[in-house]
């Protein structure tokens, strides 16, 4: 199926500083349009809405992009962004400029294999899993176990969509390495490589934990041609 996918990029008058992060941009937009519950993911009684964000903030090399999908989209394809004025800690900043990427894309099951490589550490484990994965002793297992996750988070985040998966989605991890970060100031296990699934998703978009606060952000791998499953 076919649906709206919007990318913007901000510029700012200044570098932002290098401790902010994708949480705070979100917050830094959110304040400018508190009334638009895309933006900010919390019910009007201040409650955090607990689906997949329609409205991603991502900060990726020094780039400072907002993603939207479906409403979204229109949302962001809309929004009167340049010339407001963003609050990062006790510091002002003025956004200069908005460039809009807006593509019709295809989301859903497809008969080839895409490959796709994580551009921010993808938070797979729960505490369940977690102790899963340590206690096993090869990377075979390992795989195995983060590849039904992964397939997990795509079918989860498809029904938050609004997406029925027909057929089955199937994965493989192919380069992955374990990465250390944070997630609201508690140490995290993430991870970062490769795989490769018979479904389709914008790039830029999230999968898995915390993908509002910019993890799990995935691109399609240039040069690598989709083969059949």
């Amino acid at each position: 199926m076919k649906y709206n996918h919007c990318v913007l990029k901000l510029t700012f008058n200044y570098p932002l500083k290098r401790d902010v992060k994708a949480k705070d941009l979100r917050g830094a937009v959110a304040r400018l349009y508190p009334e638009e519950r895309l933006l900010h993911h919390h019910r009007n009684d201040g409650k955090v809405e607990y689906y997949h964000p329609l409205v991603q903030y991502k900060i990726i090399n020094n780039e400072y992009l907002i993603t939207g999908f479906k409403e979204g989209a229109e949302l962001l394809a809309n929004l009167d962004l340049v010339g407001k004025r963003i609050f990062f800690g006790n510091r002002i900043y003025t956004i200069l400029n908005k460039e809009i990427d807006l593509y019709n894309i295809c989301f859903g099951n497809i008969e080839a294999q895409q490959s796709y490589h994580f551009l921010t550490p993808w938070l797979a484990l729960n505490e369940k899993n977690y102790e899963k994965y340590q206690k096993y002793g090869t990377w075979a297992k390992q795989k195995e176990l983060l590849e039904k996750i992964l397939i997990g988070n795509i079918i989860s985040m498809s029904k938050s969509l609004g997406y029925t998966v027909p057929e089955p989605v199937k994965v493989n991890i192919g380069n992955m390495k374990e990465v250390q970060t944070k997630l609201k100031s508690t140490p995290m296990l993430g991870f970062l490589g490769t795989f490769s699934v018979n479904f389709e998703i914008p790039d830029y978009w999230g999968i898995g934990k915390s993908v509002s606060r910019g993890f799990g952000t995935i691109k399609r791998v240039k040069g690598v041609n989709s083969v059949k499953g």
